[in-house]
C-alpha cells in the first residue's frame, strides 16, 4: 500500500509501506527531483553533450517526477528527449495523479502522460512530439537492451531498503547501458558506491546534495 504524504517543500510523496520508505525526500520531493536529477543530470547533459537529441534511462520510474521534469526541461531546450525507464512496481495512473504532480508541468504535458502512461509499458509512446517514454515494467537484474544512452537516472530505493539494487554487480549493470561519455547521477554517495562506479571506468564527481543530504554522486564514464 502506498500513502500519500506531504513533504517540507509543499509538494507530495507517496510512503511505500511493503519497502518502507518513501519514493522521494522528505525534505522535498519536488527540491530533490530537481537538484538531482534535472540540474545535475539533465542540464549538466545538455551544456556537456551539445546535441539535439538526449537518451535518458532510469531505474525507479515511481511517480513519473523525473521524466514529467525532464520531459518539461527539453521542451524549454528544444531538443529531442529519448527517455526510457526500469520500473518492477507500476502505480496505477489514478495514483499518480493524486500526487498532484500536474502542477508542476504545463497541461499539455501531463494530459498527454497520464493518457498515453498504461501504453508506454514496454512500447515507446510519443508524449509530445519531440518527448518519447518507454517503460520496461521488469526489474533491473532482469532489463537488457542493445541501446545505450547518455544519462541514467539511479532513483531506487536506498540501500537500507533495496540493497539487491546496490551491490557492485548492480552498479555494473546499470553503468553498462551508459555511451562513453554518459553520465550517471544519483541522490546517493557512500564509499563503497564511488569504489562501484570508479571500477567501472568513471570519473567520480561529489556534488552538493539535495536538501536534508550533505552530497550526491554524478559520474563520468571516461572508457
Amino acid at each position: 500500500m502506498n500513502i500519500l504524504t506531504p513533504t517540507a517543500d509543499g509538494s507530495n510523496t507517496l510512503f511505500n509501506e511493503e519497502i518502507g520508505e518513501h519514493y522521494h525526500s522528505a525534505h522535498g520531493a519536488l527540491q530533490e527531483s530537481k537538484h538531482v536529477f534535472i540540474e545535475a543530470g539533465l542540464k549538466h547533459g545538455l551544456e556537456k553533450f551539445g546535441k539535439a537529441e538526449i537518451d535518458i534511462l532510469e531505474v525507479g520510474f515511481g511517480t513519473g517526477l523525473n521524466f514529467l521534469l525532464s520531459c518539461a526541461q527539453a521542451e524549454q531546450a528544444n531538443i529531442k528527449l529519448n527517455y526510457h525507464a526500469i520500473e518492477a512496481f507500476p502505480l496505477p495512473a489514478a495514483t499518480l495523479t493524486a500526487t498532484g504532480y500536474y502542477h508542476y508541468v504545463l497541461p499539455n504535458i501531463w494530459n498527454s502522460f497520464i493518457e498515453k502512461y498504461d501504453n508506454a509499458f514496454n512500447n515507446s509512446v510519443a508524449i509530445l512530439p519531440n518527448c518519447k517514454l518507454a517503460i520496461s515494467h521488469t526489474t533491473l537484474q532482469n532489463f537488457s537492451t542493445a541501446k545505450r544512452f547518455d544519462i541514467f537516472y539511479f532513483d531506487a530505493f536506498s540501500v537500507r531498503h533495496q540493497p539487491e539494487l546496490w551491490t557492485n554487480e548492480m552498479i555494473a549493470h546499470a553503468c553498462s547501458f551508459l555511451k562513453k561519455g554518459g553520465i550517471f547521477v544519483t541522490y546517493a554517495i557512500t564509499g563503497n558506491l564511488k569504489r562501484a562506479v570508479k571500477s567501472c571506468g568513471f570519473e567520480i564527481e561529489k556534488l552538493p546534495g539535495a536538501p536534508g543530504k550533505r552530497e550526491m554522486l554524478r559520474g563520468l564514464k571516461t572508457i
